[in-house]
């Protein structure tokens, strides 16, 4: 046998929590990869949040080595993704340094709608797909039911789908016989001069940056010179490994193989996931095809609750970048919270695991203001200015149009509960594109403002279908929209933090909660506080919280007491005017973090 045909280059997809990072965890064992004292649950998954929360979120890969039935000899290169969409773009670099998936699928829930996702990924990939039912060992498991499910929803042939079960190991054997059976070996050819993919990069505090690379053509050997295609920058090779799943250094890799290289690079910035490493000497004619680079979609202000945490949550922010290229931040200050960051994610999980590892690792207190997307405005000049941060929305005068960003949602739902998700839809300004059934399951797909699922979509869906519903999105591109700026006033003076763009026809329901809630949570002062909501100069909404009044009145008695009464209530009525006029309204940090709870709610 050839070198390339040993080899197996195939990753594990599948919607969360259907079982992929336990299936990873009984290949491993069966191979040999740990021993069993160092087995340990979810063994890929090196994050404390990843094993806390089920969910893995860096993409891992290990390399086994099997003994066939037929008594050959194979190397298994596995990659195992993350299910959950906010990391997609995580799935898409995996998927295309292999040529064969295991899609796994649930026997007691059927397809999901990531589920859908990653096979389509893995089918733009030219992905050969072996389908395994994976959980039969629970009461609920119907393996015929969702056969069916995946022939006619997926659209694609189960007569090779395996039962198992990862939690007891029974199927494991038969899954890894059809690895070497079905799955295609890696095309390339080692006498060519060297090609290699670099899938990804992280940053170790001991060894600089690991780059992760799949081996197209050519060898990869400890001491040669690379050249990286996207910057022209050559280094030489330090280390060469691979992972099993422990780092173990070899002397080389070749065509085919996945491993990692150390080049004593530091700055992780140099290495461009994507990117094509050559031989400076030899170099390739064309790079690779690369992936398309992760945007971020969401953008929301990091701040401390107390301002002598800055540097603490500045220092904090640089290390979790050095792993996680897909999380970009900028300073920002502002009146009301101090100094900050806006900080841009691929999505809302993506936001709330990078907060809570910032609260747990670096221990900040930390509140984070609305999420928000960006908007596209179309100047009268002709200009476009892309706008994140509504407090740099340019004069109305100055705008012709506003633009916010669209995206398909697939939700897969329980039949039961299809109207309450068709309401959420609609309530969010959906278009519904298409509507199809797999036996007692609705598959609906939908057009909506991304602006409008960032808050709570998600949740909702999840809550009134008691947990059974799925959802998935892919943005599609900009659409012009009936947006404003809506702005928050106290005792006149505009609140930076509290701005929003908002949907014109949703302002003033909006800014009354708004108003409503600030008159709960600031505290009364001597005068009067009007607390408004407005567009451009049009209040459309204003609550106002009553001053205190001092009893003035109670010493005076005898004659003329009415005349003197008349002066003491004019010169504190001067008084509270003056008061109003130069008072300074404190609004706590409890009022902002309400008001944010609001728009969450």
């Amino acid at each position: 046998m050839s070198n390339n045909e040993a080899i197996r280059n195939f990753s594990i997809i599948a919607h969360i929590d259907h079982g992929k990072s336990t299936l990873a965890d009984r290949l491993i064992h069966k191979c040999g990869g740990l021993s069993d004292r160092e087995m340990k649950e979810q063994v890929l998954d090196s994050m404390d949040i990843e094993r806390e929360r089920g969910i893995t979120i860096k993409a891992q890969t290990v390399r086994l080595n099997y003994e066939a039935k037929d008594g050959k000899n194979y190397i298994l290169n596995i990659i195992d993704t993350p299910g959950h969409v906010d990391f997609s773009y995580e799935v898409s670099r995996s998927l295309s340094a292999c040529e064969g998936s295991i899609l796994i699928v649930d026997s007691s829930q059927g397809v999901e709608a990531q589920t859908l996702a990653n096979v389509y990924q893995a089918l733009d990939n030219d992905h050969e797909i072996i389908p395994v039912l994976n959980k039969i060992d629970l009461p609920a498991s119907d393996t015929k039911k969702v056969r069916k499910q995946i022939e006619d929803v997926i659209g694609i042939d189960t007569n090779n789908s395996i039962n198992c079960s990862g939690k007891t190991g029974e199927g494991v054997d038969n899954i890894l016989e059809s690895i070497v059976k079905i799955l295609p070996s890696p095309k390339g050819d080692i006498n060519k001069p060297l090609k290699c993919l670099l899938v990804d990069s992280w940053y170790d505090s001991y060894l600089g940056v690991v780059i992760l690379v799949r081996v197209i053509d050519g060898n990869l050997k400890k001491g040669m010179e690379i050249k990286m295609m996207s910057n022209n920058s050559k280094h030489i090779i330090e280390k060469v490994g691979v992972f099993t799943p422990k780092p173990k250094n070899v002397e080389g890799i070749s065509s085919g193989e996945i491993g990692f290289i150390i080049t004593g690079i530091r700055n992780l910035s140099d290495t461009k996931v994507g990117d094509t490493i050559c031989d400076p000497l030899n170099p390739t004619d064309k790079p690779l095809p690369g992936f398309k680079p992760s945007k971020p979609v969401v953008f929301c202000g990091l701040f401390p609750v107390d301002n002598s945490e800055h540097q603490k949550l500045k220092e904090g922010l640089a290390k979790l970048q050095l792993n996680d290229s897909s999380f970009s931040y900028e300073a920002e200050s502002s009146t009301a919270l101090g100094l900050g960051f806006r900080c841009g994610f691929l999505g809302l999980l993506h936001l709330e695991i990078v907060t809570q590892r910032l609260e747990r690792e670096f221990d900040i207190n930390l509140i984070t203001t609305t999420p928000g997307v960006i908007y596209k405005i179309n100047k009268k000049d002709g200009s476009v200015q892309e706008l994140q941060n509504p407090t740099d929305m340019p004069d109305p005068v100055q705008i012709v149009s506003i633009e916010e960003p669209w995206i398909k949602a697939t939700i897969i739902t329980p039949d039961q509960y299809l109207g309450s998700v068709i309401k959420i839809c609609q309530d969010k300004r959906g278009i519904q594109t298409n509507l199809t059934y797999s036996g007692n399951r609705a598959v609906l797909s939908y057009e909506l403002p991304l602006n409008e699922v960032v808050f709570d979509f998600y949740d909702r869906i999840k809550s009134i279908s008691s947990g059974y519903a799925s959802f998935d999105y892919e943005i599609i591109g900009y659409k012009e929209g009936n947006l404003v700026k809506m702005g928050i006033l106290v005792n006149f003076e505009p609140v930076d933090a509290l701005s929003m763009i908002i949907n014109k026809n949703f302002a003033q329901s909006h800014g009354k909660m708004v108003c409503e809630k600030l008159k709960e949570l600031i505290p009364r002062h001597n005068f009067q506080i009007p607390i408004q909501a407005a567009i451009g100069g049009k209040i459309i909404a204003r609550e106002t919280i009553k001053g205190f009044k001092k009893d003035v009145l109670t010493k005076i008695h005898g004659g003329g007491a009415r005349d003197r009464k008349r002066k003491l209530l004019d010169k504190q009525k001067k008084g509270k005017t003056r008061a109003k006029q130069f008072g300074q309204v404190e609004i706590p940090q409890e009022a902002f973090i309400g008001v944010l709870k609001i728009n969450k709610d």
